[in-house]
């Protein structure tokens, strides 16, 4: 006989959301190993409902209570697992905190993921949405990972390569949407390590504080004052950090739109293609510090969409959906959300 993991019902979902939306899920599993999941997928009842895996919460927009069994990801565990000339290898669990593995690195004198402090999350998200910020993304350090297979059962192992990891993207969101959990991330962290100041904000930062010769330690510093002043903790306003992709688009595109309006902020991509500042595009729409219902836009940052208090999911998708539409209406460009709505 099967003995089914821990499981409770009617579960809110309040605490387990950035946004403090307060969905119920039908069925919750706490997932502290790789036996949880393999219990649940023999389970005739678990197996059958729709599954839900859930990190630190901060990439979903609950718009319903989820009427299937959310799974909490709560595996644990960081060690440096191998090195050669060129990288230290560092494993983490899908469960650590994002901002504290970052944290742990720079305590072990292992530069790279710096640019990537204080992004809210797990580290099993990072590879999903591969996370990004300041000109780094975790794609550039990820090594491998190893993940479950609900379809076989089986534990596999993908490179970076199998990733096929785009710019907020991954296989993860299509071919093995909905198939495989994320155990754990293994990141290859240079050796040689070189500062990635190319935001004028890290830039403008590094400069108050006089430091010239910016250490890992110092970048990272710089990127935490940045986000705190710029970005509401979602403890004390309910959020999910930067609501919205910045939106890329061929130079032509790009020109014509500086053409129209001078103060455009973009960044080259390539020969063809540049990203537009979607805060910038919002703001200039009028939306920062507006509000529609219990929901609304950050006075500091337009690109941060909060909860006032008691915003529903459908409520801070509908003022989404107004602000896309203005967008959309002035500059011709269609915004897409980060987080998913669910």
């Amino acid at each position: 006989m099967t003995i089914s993991p821990s499981i409770q019902y009617n579960f809110s979902l309040r605490h387990h959301n950035t946004f403090g939306v307060d969905a119920h899920a039908y069925a919750y599993a706490e997932v502290t190993s790789v036996e949880v999941l393999s219990r649940i997928r023999s389970d005739a009842t678990l197996s059958v409902l729709p599954r839900l895996v859930l990190g630190g919460g901060s990439n979903i927009v609950l718009t319903q209570d989820f009427p299937g069994l959310v799974m909490h990801m709560g595996m644990k565990g960081i060690a440096i697992v191998a090195e050669n000339d060129e990288f230290t290898f560092v494993r983490a669990a899908a469960g650590e905190n994002w901002h504290a593995f970052v944290l742990w690195t720079l305590d072990h004198a292992l530069g790279g993921l710096e640019n990537l402090s204080l992004i809210p999350g797990s580290v099993g998200a990072a590879p999903i949405q591969n996370i990004g910020a300041y000109g780094v993304e975790a794609k550039d350090y990820i090594h491998a990972l190893r993940a479950y297979d609900f379809d076989s059962g089986d534990i596999i192992t993908l490179d970076s390569a199998d990733c096929r990891f785009g710019y907020r993207d991954s296989i993860f969101k299509h071919d093995l949407q909905g198939r495989i959990i994320v155990l754990e991330v293994t990141f290859a962290l240079p050796k040689k390590w070189q500062a990635n100041v190319d935001y004028a904000d890290v830039v403008r930062n590094l400069d108050e504080c006089g430091v010239t010769a910016p250490s890992a330690r110092d970048i990272s510093e710089a990127v935490i004052a940045i986000r705190t002043a710029k970005l509401p903790d979602p403890c004390v306003i309910g959020n999910a950090g930067s609501f919205f992709k910045n939106p890329i688009v061929s130079a032509q595109q790009r020109n014509a739109l500086r053409d129209s309006f001078p103060g455009l902020v973009s960044y080259l991509q390539s020969e063809s293609e540049y990203k537009l500042a979607a805060g910038w595009l919002i703001d200039q729409c009028g939306w920062k510090g507006r509000t529609l219902g219990a929901a609304g836009v950050y006075e500091k940052q337009a690109l941060v969409l909060v909860n006032l208090g008691a915003a529903t999911g459908s409520d801070i998708v509908h003022l989404a959906n107004a602000i896309q539409q203005d967008v959309r209406s002035r500059f011709g460009v269609q915004l897409e959300p980060e987080p998913v709505y669910i």
